[in-house]
């Protein structure tokens, strides 16, 4: 089983502090049910800001048949676009990248909100990035 990347072995590189946040969809809000949708990673020393996103829509179908998957799916997208500066993302996208993070990892008490912010140590963020995403999100 390889190790993952937010691990140290012997002789690997250095480590840095970096910040993640799960985000979740919550179709029905006055529910409270919620499923993990995405990951926003930021790693200041190494000055990286990822987000992935994944919508499980027959998930989504089943919480709440009345729920716009596309619409869900264009807003998961736009965080993606926003952590990733797209200048075309509108002016959230245009800020610096922690400001750009702690915007996107804000509460929130809407159908798309992310977890409380956890932290970890890396040597890649972009691999940490994956494996959470991997471990966390898809099924």
């Amino acid at each position: 089983m390889p190790v993952p990347p937010d691990r140290v072995t012997p002789g690997s590189a250095a480590r840095s502090p970096f910040e993640y946040a799960i985000v979740r969809v919550i179709p029905r809000v006055e529910r409270g049910e919620a499923f993990n949708a995405g990951i926003v990673l930021m790693c200041r020393p190494r000055r990286y800001l990822g987000a992935r996103t994944l919508l499980d829509a027959s998930l989504l179908a089943a919480m709440a048949p009345e729920c716009d998957a596309e619409a869900v799916r264009d807003h998961l997208r736009s965080i993606e676009r926003v952590a990733a500066g797209d200048p075309d993302a509108g002016p959230i996208a245009r800020l610096s990248m922690p400001e750009r993070f702690h915007w996107l990892v804000s509460p929130s008490s809407t159908i798309i909100a992310a977890s409380v912010v956890h932290t970890g140590l890396t040597a890649d963020p972009a691999a940490t990035l994956d494996h959470l995403f991997r471990t966390l999100v898809e099924r």
